[in-house]
């Protein structure tokens, strides 16, 4: 079937081309400068842009808007509000898997150590305790904030986005001290300040590693305090990893590699509403192609009854008929002119349901509104289809159809999704280790004649050398488990969701079969049209030449006015049905085109290029 005029590649290259330059899809720019300040500023998005394209108004001369069938598709993939509104799709698929790159459920830092505040063994009185044993190293600050809650099936994957973090802290404290044998003093008065910070990097493995440097300065009025002010640095690199549940790459990337496959289904999911939105727009096209050829009939109908009417009223004068056949004929006349307002109204209506789909702020534009559309390209129907066999058209539609396709991404997202709820039947099992450093260095400040070792005499310098040297070392490796009897919950949600992707597949077969009968009522509707339209024009040929000849019968008197009439109205109603059944075979053919999923390529149409005008930046 031809349905338009032939156009070169060059040329839908340039139509594709020009209306890049003419609409920009929505565009998101990312930040620019340093890496530790533009991680904090907010990417800028582009406007909302309601404006028509520069091509709409140059197509309008003299109050007529001139369109071909492609003119009317390029216009609608620029301006069309439903297609626009999928273009954010994609880009709100890469950064959702910007988004999943970060990792983590919620924003925050994995459960770690905390330096910050902690009283120093070996610092002042109260490390002296700590050291002896007679107290126990708490934490006023830091540490992982509790409460939050986290709605998600399957292991939580690591925050995968390195974190540094800095705690401050000065303090001036003020203790009641009744052992002064200790103290040295009753009132102990401490002055402290504290820096804590680490860096954690979260592992897609299923673990994280934590590197975290501390400096405690403290000065006491205490005399027993033989270093006094002091400084304890303390260097720790603490290590955790998942070796059950939460183990392994191909569990904690999920979500990431869930959103990539999103990232198809949006274009997908875009290219099957321009499949829709061009398919609209032909059968629009058509439909007012269909119209004017109505309407074009009925005004033929009206020239034929106004002429009937002009040769009665001759004939009157000449006696040959009688006077009240006029009245019949006049009203031949009214009756046709009223069927051609009619025509003319559906006319109308179905340019104004072009324009609104060509257009983005539909008859609000006063220049759009006043003209009126002529369609340049006809409807012709070929000598014959040529259709391939069932089987090569199911084939074509499983290659091309966008809801086949993401069907499969579906199944894939699913399949990759699993991985999170058969892992989750496992046992927690983590293992940790921990290797850290410290040192301890002062002013000396004998009392009753004892003097700190000199080892420990000094400034920062000194306590970070024997942090360097490793003198003071410390070694931590554990095991954390953790398990549910019976495990219902896990096992539960490994059923459903294996019960899930079974029933999908059945839904996908159905699915085929459907395809495969869709596909072949088509291919009838498509002969069943052609067969009516061959029908149409040969009942319309006959009726031309029935018309003829009552109309020379009646101007030789063999025939009457009521012959002549009938003769007229037969005709005008064949001329119909060949403009119906034409129609009917474009409709059959671009529904055909759409079950295939070939709309986008027999109307020469490139997804990317209807997609991707270019972008400032993406992430």
């Amino acid at each position: 079937m031809k349905l338009h005029k032939p156009v070169s590649v060059i040329t839908v290259l340039g139509v594709l081309a020009s209306q890049c330059m003419a609409q920009e899809p929505p565009q998101v720019e990312k930040p620019h400068g340093p890496l530790l300040i533009r991680s904090y500023r907010p990417a800028s998005t582009s406007p909302v842009n309601l404006s028509n394209s520069n091509r709409l108004h140059s197509l309008i001369r003299a109050g007529h808007l001139y369109l071909t069938v492609q003119d009317a598709i390029a216009l609608a993939i620029e301006n069309n509000l439903d297609l626009e509104v999928d273009r954010y799709g994609p880009l709100s698929a890469e950064w959702n898997l910007e988004r999943a790159q970060g990792g983590g459920p919620l924003r925050g830092v994995t459960n770690g150590n905390s330096l910050v505040n902690q009283a120093t063994s070996g610092q002042g009185v109260l490390g002296s305790e700590v050291a002896a044993g007679l107290a126990q190293n708490t934490s006023n600050g830091g540490g992982s904030s509790g409460g939050a809650t986290v709605s998600q099936i399957g292991p939580v994957t690591q925050n995968l986005d390195p974190v540094l973090q800095n705690g401050t802290s000065f303090s001036h404290t003020t203790y009641p001290y009744a052992i002064t044998y200790v103290s040295g003093t009753p009132t102990l008065i401490s002055g402290q300040h504290v820096y804590d910070s680490f860096l954690q990097e979260g592992l897609l493995s299923g673990g994280y590693v934590q590197v975290s440097a501390n400096e405690s300065y403290e000065k006491q009025n205490a005399p027993t305090d033989y270093l006094n002010p002091s400084v304890a640095p303390v260097v720790q690199i603490y290590a955790r990893h998942n070796l059950l549940q939460g183990f392994g790459t191909g569990v904690n990337g999920r979500f990431i590699r869930v959103a990539e496959k999103n990232i198809q289904a949006a274009h997908e999911a875009f290219r099957s509403q321009l499949l829709n939105v061009v398919a609209n727009v032909l059968n629009l096209y058509w439909d007012l192609v269909t119209d004017d050829d109505d309407l074009a009939v009925r005004q033929r109908a009206v020239d034929q009854a106004q002429k009937f009417y002009d040769d009665t009223r001759k004939q009157i004068e000449l006696g040959v008929i009688p006077r009240f056949e006029a009245s019949r004929a006049q009203a031949n006349v009214t009756n046709s002119r009223q069927l051609l307002g009619i025509a003319q109204a559906t006319a109308q209506q179905q340019e104004n349901l072009l324009k609104n789909t060509i257009s983005r702020n539909g008859l609000e534009d006063e220049l759009l509104d006043s003209a009126q559309i002529m369609p340049l390209d006809r409807i012709e129907v070929p000598d014959q289809d040529n259709l391939p066999a069932l089987r090569d058209l199911v084939a074509t539609a499983l290659r091309n159809r966008p809801d086949v396709a993401l069907a499969k991404i579906n199944d894939e997202v699913s399949e990759i999704s699993a991985r999170g709820t058969a892992n989750g039947v496992l046992p927690s099992l983590q293992a940790f280790a921990a290797v850290s450093a410290s040192g301890l260095s002062g002013t000396s400040a004998p009392y009753q004649g004892v003097a700190p070792d000199p080892y420990y005499v000094g400034g920062l310098g000194n306590a970070l050398g024997q942090v360097f040297r490793d003198d003071f070392p410390s070694r931590r490796v554990g095991a954390l488990f953790a398990g549910t009897i019976h495990n219902r919950i896990a096992q539960g949600d490994y059923g459903i969701e294996q019960l899930q992707l079974r029933q999908g597949d059945v839904v996908e077969r159905r699915n085929q079969n459907q395809l495969v009968v869709d596909i072949s009522n088509y291919m009838v509707a498509l002969r069943q049209a052609r067969a009516r339209y061959s029908q149409a024009v040969d009942s319309r040929k006959l009726q031309q030449e029935l018309l003829d000849k009552s109309q020379q019968s009646f101007s030789f008197g063999a025939a009457t006015i009521s012959d002549v009439e009938a003769a007229q109205t037969t005709l005008v109603a064949a001329q119909e049905t060949e403009v119906s059944t034409r129609s009917a075979y474009s409709h059959a053919r671009t529904s055909l085109d759409q079950v295939l999923g070939q709309t986008l390529d027999v109307n020469h149409v490139s997804v990317e290029q209807a997609l991707n005008s270019p972008r400032v930046a993406k992430p």
